[in-house]
């Protein structure tokens, strides 16, 4: 893939160590015979000293090798084993209580634990816990099972206590629970950064990168828009989301078979529903979409009805180019807009 970004954007990006153009390129040290990641907190080399390459095995057949400070050749933002048999561990058992005591009985230090979810779910891992046990409750509560039960069930103490943390979080009691909704949300890594998924009972509504800007304004939304509560935990769409994903990024899978509960004003779905259609490999421009769409006036609209997509790579908005054939926006960035669409040119059959 040949970048979009020149030599002297790529040297400010690495001097801001932007995090957004991680596995995007890489820089190769000239005197050092070292390669690293933009975000690399080394000292950062002479420009004169500098030359970049889009793939790590570029660089190495260049005859570099890995920077022993941010190790570009491992996944930056893949969840650490230990963490990961914890979430693991929680979701198997949603009654385990993990306290500092019994994470440092695993060998884990609490303050490390806590700043890895703060900085990735938004919350510490007490709050985590609390957050998945309360999603557990409210799916046993949906499918039948007494609030009594749901509480006991999932770990907490009294139901006067469990009856107070549900309703801080729905502004409701637990006993009427019917018609309100859950969104559960997962974060995993793919090879163009991490990214967050979400779903309702009914199919997937959100897939973003972690980095998107106004991601926070997004989920108020989407919570107002499908009247839900957004909560971490595991879903059977999630597993199939991520198992898809993966898929796609090996370029095994060109097309997805996810279940999708999609929200928009009547033009919008309209529009989400036509990006679905275009094929792998392939693009479209706006103003081929509005004529598709016999509203061959629309193309702004059409634009920004793209803009709202919220289930990137999916609901493919990224096949969507410039009349000119440039690249525009995409919420992702224009390099992973640039990346996606070289990954299913290569894969294309």
């Amino acid at each position: 893939m040949e970048s979009t970004l020149t030599f002297e954007e790529k040297y400010q990006i690495i001097v801001e160590k932007d995090a957004r153009y991680v596995g995007i390129f890489y820089t190769a040290v000239k005197t050092t015979g070292i390669f690293c990641r933009p975000t690399c907190t080394a000292r950062k080399p002479k420009p004169e000293n500098v030359e970049f390459f889009d793939e790590a095995n570029e660089a190495i057949r260049h005859g570099y090798r890995p920077c022993k400070v941010c190790k570009p050749m491992e996944d930056p933002e893949e969840t650490p084993q230990e963490i990961q048999e914890l979430i693991e561990e929680l979701v198997k058992h949603p009654y385990l209580k993990i306290s500092d005591a019994h994470l440092r009985e695993r060998g884990l230090m609490p303050n490390t634990v806590r700043r890895w979810f703060k900085k990735h779910h938004k919350m510490t891992f007490q709050a985590y816990q609390r957050m998945l046990r309360i999603n557990t409750a409210y799916h046993k509560i949906s499918h039948g099972e007494s609030v009594t039960e749901a509480a006991f069930d999932t770990g907490f103490n009294s139901l006067s206590g469990f009856t107070t943390r549900y309703k801080s979080i729905f502004k409701i009691s637990a006993s009427q629970a019917e018609g309100k909704n859950v969104i559960t949300l997962v974060r995993f890594t793919t090879p163009l950064g991490p990214m967050f998924g979400a779903t309702t009972d009914q199919g997937i509504c959100l897939l973003e990168f972690t980095d998107r800007r106004m991601l926070e304004t997004e989920f108020q939304d989407l919570a107002k828009r499908y009247g839900a509560v957004i909560l971490p935990g595991t879903h059977p769409h999630l597993d199939q989301l991520q198992q898809e994903v993966k898929e796609y990024f090996e370029g095994t899978r060109t097309h997805f078979s996810l279940p999708l509960h999609l929200q928009g004003t009547p033009f919008q779905e309209q529009v989400w529903e036509l990006l679905q259609g275009i094929p792998y490999g392939t693009t479209r421009s706006y103003a081929e979409q509005a004529e598709i769409l016999s509203k061959p006036k629309a193309v702004r609209a059409v634009a920004s009805a793209n803009g709202y997509n919220r289930v990137a790579i999916v609901v493919p908005c990224h096949r969507v180019i410039g009349k000119n054939g440039s690249l525009t926006g995409y919420a992702g960035g224009l390099e992973r807009k640039q990346w996606l669409l070289s990954h299913e040119r290569d894969h294309a059959n």
